[in-house]
């Protein structure tokens, strides 16, 4: 038996993709405040920063540094999941509270390896839901870091919007 091979890195910078088990329905978004409760109830219990985040309608994207010396993602994302699904099955629409797998099982990661790479990983997020059709431009996404970076003046709202050469990077 094949076991899936993770990097664990103490105090590590990490790219994420988590994905719904059901690609057809909007529940991330539709249901963007259980997401963050979930989130924080985690942050609470098992400290992280996110670097970035972009969630859609069937999967999110995000990069998260975790404190010195721990390494323990499996168990942060177990706990999100799992607080996420419960309020699905309490508090979401009846559609949600049928299904019984919410999530897929497993969630890809990559180490981040240095600043340019962070760099690479940060820019697909935020131009994730422009290459999804959920956006005409990185902006107009509400569920994103983009507008944290905007704000902090390491982007400008027009980031992406006319260099098609950002288009051709992120595989369009």
């Amino acid at each position: 038996m094949v076991h899936d091979r993770r990097n664990f890195v103490p105090g590590g910078t990490y790219f994420f993709t988590v994905m719904l088990a059901d690609r057809r329905c909007a529940l991330l978004t539709d249901r963007i405040d259980a997401l963050g409760t979930a989130f924080r109830q985690c942050r609470a219990r098992h400290p992280f920063e996110t670097i970035a985040i972009a969630v859609l309608p069937q999967h999110l994207h995000c990069v998260w540094a975790l404190p010195d010396g721990d390494a323990d993602y499996p168990t942060r994302w177990s706990l999100i999941k799992r607080v996420f699904t419960r309020k699905q099955y309490h508090e979401g629409p009846r559609g949600a509270r049928a299904r019984k797998t919410v999530w897929q099982s497993r969630f890809w990661e990559h180490t981040i390896r240095n600043e340019t790479d962070l760099q690479r990983h940060v820019d697909y997020i935020h131009f994730n839901p422009v290459r999804h059709g959920c956006a005409r431009r990185a902006v107009e996404w509400p569920h994103s870091s983009f507008h944290r970076y905007v704000r902090r003046g390491w982007l400008t709202e027009d980031w992406a919007c006319d260099d098609d050469s950002e288009a051709a990077k992120f595989g369009e």
